[in-house]
């Protein structure tokens, strides 16, 4: 019976959700917390994950159960808003049943798991798979690490259950208050000095990116021409997976992707994307452009930050550059653009329809940073306009 349910019976079930997901929205104007289904089979785990949503008002626990199986025998019953899964389960790995689960019934799914601490290959196999963010858990002192992580895992949960999911056949620190990007920027050991040239001969394009923002930036960089400007990315993810994304990236793409290193020029066909844990910024050499990496505090509790690169483009780049911000839970990178643009700089964003979450996007057009709206495969084209 368990084996025949995930070959048919999510699909099958699709009536029943549309209803349950009905009756909740319908009922009487005040908004339910977010139901969680926990899936993990470390009984530790769960308890603790189950001890953080409680703390939530926003979030409640529908069910936790300890293997995949157990799941789907959850899910005949009720829909969650959000499921958040573990990797390494018996009978079933959470990698297989997020790829069923996305083929026949999408759900918004987070992973959080061990497993992609330091290997990054299951960390893209996630997210290529469907999940909307992963959060990596050590193999010692989970329980811990989960109680030290309440806050931005119940945030992580609370945007994934806003998140829009589709069909698909296919690092440990407490969070610091917010900083705005003129307390980085004005430290001693990053400050920027100078001011952008009026007009240049070369254009840059830069981005920023959060949640499904891996996804994003494969469609983006994939129609990028050989000869297309230099482009800078910041893309919120830990310290271990960003030489392997943009090593994933390049091998993908026709033009160069790589992790940046300080120094690094900026040069036409390439594509650099800011490292895990370190702030990175354009700065200019002469009529050059040149990539400067370094340590800072958090902003907006990211460290690259989006505003932390923007801002430094609209220094050093002025008008010549153009400047897109993707899909992302927050804020980070609104402010940013914004003074991009006040700075005479072009801009772009992510549309509500095509982003997985329209966070930072949506911010961004708050703060009338964005000139214009797009859908994501319309957004490499129209920088490539732009920047002529």
């Amino acid at each position: 019976m368990r084996n025949s349910y995930f070959s048919e019976g999510i699909a099958s079930d699709a009536e029943r959700y549309s209803n349950v997901i009905t009756a909740r929205s319908s009922s009487a104007g005040k908004k339910a917390p977010i139901q969680v289904l926990i899936v993990d089979d470390s009984a530790v785990v769960r308890r603790a994950l189950c001890d953080l949503i409680a703390s939530d008002p926003r979030l409640e626990v529908a069910a936790a159960v300890g293997d995949p199986f157990a799941a789907a025998e959850k899910l005949r019953h009720f829909v969650p808003d959000v499921i958040i899964l573990d990797v390494e389960m018996p009978r079933m790995d959470g990698l297989t049943f997020l790829r069923k689960l996305m083929a026949q019934h999408p759900l918004p799914v987070v992973i959080c798991s061990s497993l992609v601490a330091d290997r990054s290959e299951t960390y893209f196999a996630a997210m290529s798979a469907g999940a909307i963010d992963v959060v990596a858990k050590p193999e010692l002192g989970v329980k811990q690490f989960l109680e030290e992580q309440s806050r931005r895992i119940c945030d992580v949960l609370v945007h994934a259950a806003d998140a829009k999911v589709s069909s698909r056949t296919a690092q440990a620190h407490v969070p610091e208050p917010k900083r705005t990007a003129d307390a980085v920027l004005s430290a001693p050991e990053i400050k920027l000095t100078g001011t952008a040239m009026l007009r240049t001969t070369e254009r840059i394009i830069a981005v920023g990116a959060s949640t499904g923002g891996t996804e994003a930036l494969r469609v983006f960089l994939e129609q990028m021409p050989r000869d297309c400007p230099p482009i800078l990315i910041v893309q919120h993810m830990p310290e271990s997976f960003t030489a392997a994304f943009a090593k994933r990236l390049d091998g993908l793409c026709d033009i160069s992707v790589a992790e940046a290193k300080h120094g690094d020029r900026l040069l036409r066909g390439h594509a650099l994307i800011a490292p895990g844990n370190r702030h990175t910024l354009l700065i200019r050499s002469g009529a050059q452009y040149q990539v400067e990496v370094k340590d800072g505090p958090l902003v907006s509790r990211h460290r690259p930050s989006v505003d932390v690169l923007f801002r430094s483009v609209a220094r050093y780049a002025g008008s010549n550059a153009v400047g897109i911000i993707m899909t992302g839970m927050g804020d980070d990178g609104a402010r940013g653009l914004k003074e991009m643009r006040d700075q005479g700089a072009q801009t772009l964003g992510q549309n509500e329809q095509s982003c997985i979450v329209y966070g930072m996007p949506r911010e961004a057009m708050r703060a009338g940073a964005v000139e214009q709206e797009l859908p994501l495969e319309k957004l490499a084209g129209a920088a490539l306009r732009l920047a002529k």
